[in-house]
């Protein structure tokens, strides 16, 4: 194996998959990157056997080849590199990387032993604006559960209905829902539900963090490619393909526990409901996290109290419809969907103090999050 490459592009390339490489001590060569050279071009793989990704780069090739290194160490020395274009070859089990009047030898392994990548391709998938789709995840991904003795909640729903993908998470206390617009090439997806771990989409969302404006054409149009099967899903950007395996589990049927109607709706400022449950969440019971939420006229009271450290009622202006009501909720549920609602002016809407309270942006539409009352 020998090519010659960009400086930049590698070390971006080594970034993007180097980050799920994972020590193992039964399967050393997890820790190791894949590097393949042929006549198409150069490319990056890594896998930790839940996830792949494979990072496609422009280069020279000059002999076809394929050669494992340490994941770790080949990235941190091509951080240190400051030429233009790095001599990459490979023999006697070493790979060889020239940049200027930098020289290194770094011993690996053969790439007979590492593991296959599936890859899915054809001409059935969808696609979705990228900056849509990091959004709709962002906004769901923090209410998964990360309690293992439920795998099926340790990830992130998506509903396929046609041109609607719906993206659902849950642990049980609280519920985040949001819907996008897609456009499928092929045969569109209709009514079918998979779980994607969320290791995956945490990973998604930080592999493509690394694009930039100078990327290729195909990631300039900020579009993702999404192919499903029975127990995969890929996600593909640009040069930039993740496949991971899908959860197998029932996921609950939440729209079961989604109100249709509430008793009590008020609109205000979601600045001014932060601040004032951070400030109530100060004197909340240790180990409850409780803080109160009480409507009446048009004031939207938050309250707290602990005999131990005192007590705390902030009164905020408020448009409100329907009747007074109180209810209870975990202050660090609330405060997570209220920083994920991008929208300045919030709804907030209850049924009482035994039924869960949903908060909704007022102009975007497509998104809701819902959180279980605390029982007094």
């Amino acid at each position: 194996m020998k090519f010659i490459i960009r400086r930049e592009n590698l070390k971006k390339g080594l970034s993007i998959v180097g980050h799920i490489t994972t020590k193992s001590i039964n399967l050393p060569i997890l820790n190791n990157v894949l590097i393949k050279a042929n006549s198409s071009g150069v490319e990056l793989v890594s896998t930790n056997l839940e996830i792949g990704i494979v990072h496609r780069l422009r280069g020279k090739v000059e002999e076809d080849g394929e050669f494992t290194v340490d994941s770790k160490m080949v990235s941190e020395y091509v951080n240190f590199l400051a030429g233009d274009n790095v001599d990459i070859s490979e023999s006697n089990e070493e790979l060889k990387i020239e940049c200027d009047n930098y020289k290194t030898k770094i011993k690996g392994e053969n790439a007979k032993e590492f593991p296959l990548i599936p890859t899915l391709s054809g001409e059935n998938f969808c696609l979705c604006d990228i900056e849509d789709l990091k959004r709709a995840l962002s906004r769901v991904i923090f209410a998964v559960s990360t309690n293992e003795n439920r795998i099926e909640l340790s990830g992130v729903l998506f509903s396929f209905f046609g041109s609607r993908l719906v993206l659902a998470s849950t642990d049980s206390y609280r519920l985040a829902e949001k819907e996008i617009t897609i456009d499928w090439r092929g045969v569109p997806i209709e009514d079918q539900k998979f779980i994607v771990p969320a290791k995956t989409i945490q990973e998604f969302l930080r592999m493509i963090s690394n694009f930039s404006e100078s990327d290729s054409s195909e990631e300039k149009n900020n579009q993702v490619k999404i192919f499903i099967s029975d127990n995969q899903i890929m996600f593909s950007v640009g040069s930039t393909d993740l496949v991971s395996r899908l959860i197998n589990g029932n996921f609950p049927d939440y729209r079961q526990i989604v109100p249709e109607k509430f008793n009590t709706s008020v609109i205000l400022s979601r600045g001014e409901l932060l601040r004032a449950v951070k400030a109530a969440s100060i004197f909340s019971k240790s180990g409850i996290n409780d803080v109160g939420l009480e409507f009446k006229g048009d004031k939207l009271v938050v309250y707290s109290s602990s005999g131990q450290s005192g007590e705390s009622r902030i009164e905020l202006s408020c448009e409100k419809n329907g009747n007074d009501n109180e209810i209870t909720v975990n202050f660090r549920y609330l405060l997570d969907g209220l920083n994920n609602i991008g929208d300045e002016e919030i709804n907030l809407k209850v049924i009482s103090d035994n039924s869960p309270c949903m908060l909704s942006p007022t102009k975007e539409e497509n998104y809701f999050y819902i959180v279980m009352p605390i029982r007094q």
